[in-house]
Parts: C-alpha cells; sequence; structure tokens
C-alpha cells in the first residue's frame, strides 16, 4: 500500500512540480539577465511573500477574497443550474432565454465593471455582481448542454419503471447529467475566480482583497504586487485540482467513465 501511494504522489505531483522547478528557473535567468526593477528575482518576490504574511497584508486580502468568492459562487451556481434545469424542460424558454445567456457569457468580465460601479458604486456588491454575472452563464449553459446530451434511452427506461416528471429529471436525467455539470462548475468556478479578480482590481479599493494588491496604485512593491499574483495563482490551481478535479474523477469513476492516463 505504501509503495503503491508514493507511486501515485510520483505520478501525480511528480510533473506539475517539474513544471514549476522548470518554471522557476527560466523566471530566474529572465531576472537576472534583464536585471530589471520590473521582474524582480524568484528569491526577492519570496521574501516579499513572507513579510506579507508576517505582517498579514496576505492573509488578510486572501480571507476577503475568498469570502466574496464563496458568495458569488453559490449565487451562480445554484441560480445558474436553476436556469438550466428550466431551459432543458422548456422548449420556448430554451429557444428565447438561451441567446440572451449566451450573449452574458461572450462578454469580457471587465465589460461590467463600469455598470457595476454606476449601479452599485465602488463598494462590495459591485465586486460581488461583477463575479455573479462571469460565471452565471457557464453553469447555465453547461447543466443544459449535459442535460440534453443524456441518451433519450435513459428516459425511456425511467418511463417504463414508472418515473414521470420532476422524479424522471431527479432519478434519472440529473444523475446521468451530473458529469458534464461538474464540468460547467469546475468552468463557473474558473469565471467566477477571473471574474472577482478584475472586480477587485478596479473597484474594491476600500475593501482590499487579493485583486486590490495587483493595483499599482495600492502602493505595493513590485514584489509584493508578484507575490500576491503567486498567492491568486496557487489558489485558483489549488481549488480547481483539489476540489473540483478530484470530485470530477470520483464521479467519472463511479460512471465508469475515467480513463487513467
Amino acid at each position: 500500500m505504501r509503495v503503491s501511494r508514493a507511486r501515485w504522489l510520483a505520478e501525480e505531483l511528480g510533473p506539475p512540480l517539474a513544471g514549476v522547478a522548470g518554471l522557476l528557473a527560466i523566471w530566474a535567468i529572465v531576472a537576472a539577465v534583464t536585471d530589471s526593477a520590473g521582474i524582480p528575482a524568484p528569491s526577492v518576490v519570496w521574501s516579499a511573500f513572507l513579510d506579507g504574511m508576517r505582517d498579514g497584508t496576505l492573509p488578510d486580502a486572501a480571507a476577503k477574497t475568498l469570502i466574496r468568492l464563496a458568495f458569488s459562487f453559490v449565487v451562480a451556481v445554484v441560480s445558474g443550474t436553476a436556469l438550466g434545469l428550466a431551459l432543458a424542460l422548456n422548449g420556448f424558454a430554451r429557444r428565447a432565454i438561451r441567446p440572451i445567456v449566451v450573449a452574458l457569457q461572450i462578454t469580457p468580465f471587465v465589460a461590467w465593471v463600469p455598470l457595476a460601479v454606476i449601479w452599485f458604486g465602488a463598494t462590495e456588491r459591485a465586486v460581488v455582481f461583477v463575479a455573479i454575472v462571469g460565471s452565471f452563464p457557464s453553469m447555465t449553459l453547461a447543466t443544459l448542454q449535459a442535460i440534453r446530451q443524456v441518451p433519450p434511452l435513459y428516459e425511456r427506461a425511467g418511463r417504463t419503471l414508472g418515473a414521470r416528471g420532476w422524479s424522471l429529471y431527479r432519478k434519472i436525467i440529473v444523475p446521468a447529467a451530473l458529469p458534464g455539470m461538474m464540468a460547467g462548475l469546475q468552468q463557473a468556478w474558473g469565471f467566477a475566480w477571473k471574474a472577482l479578480m478584475a472586480g477587485e482590481l478596479i473597484v474594491a479599493a476600500a475593501h482590499a482583497g487579493l485583486g486590490h494588491l495587483l493595483d499599482p496604485r495600492s502602493g505595493a512593491s513590485v514584489p509584493t504586487l508578484f507575490a500576491a499574483l503567486a498567492v491568486i495563482v496557487v489558489i485558483g490551481v489549488a481549488v480547481d485540482y483539489l476540489v473540483f478535479g478530484q470530485l470530477d474523477r470520483r464521479i467519472r469513476r463511479r460512471r465508469g467513465l475515467l480513463v487513467e492516463t
């Protein structure tokens, strides 16, 4: 069991760690060659990271950002899933509303920031609004697409066994669509994270988060900006892999859909 566990860790963590090591090496070389204040060496950024952890700047900013993210993401997922399911159930509503959702999906996050500031001011609500509107459409479309891709045989089998109406969807259709919905959940998380950073960067001066630390107007040094960016990347990758990635693997494994590579 220990050998198997060690092998799994090597296979799972080895390639990503090798990639990170290569990136750090390239970064260090570029910083040394350019000798520019705009590209600090990894060691300098690491020192800025430790300083930010000691004085509480990075933990406080990360906590504020994650609280905003949790609320925004839950609202986007619940409302997006509900609307996606409603559109799957009603053909007229699907034809009428889906183009609007697609339009929201392709609108850049930053395009909503000026409107959010006009409607809500440079407040917490503006930041949360940008995060919700940035992730809600992807969850809606993913839910709709996942349900529509369920083989008709499943529905016929469910009806044969006596399932009707909402019971048919709850017991047959939605479970069958779960892998596709998980992909939408993972995508919505990525959109929410990026939209939240955009919102914090532009309008969250009075409510500092990680995105605000990226703003040169915040007075942070260049190494601190890099440290904040590194924290944003690490949190994003960690949540994507450790939460959504593992949940997706578990669902696919239970359904015999996981192909190990």
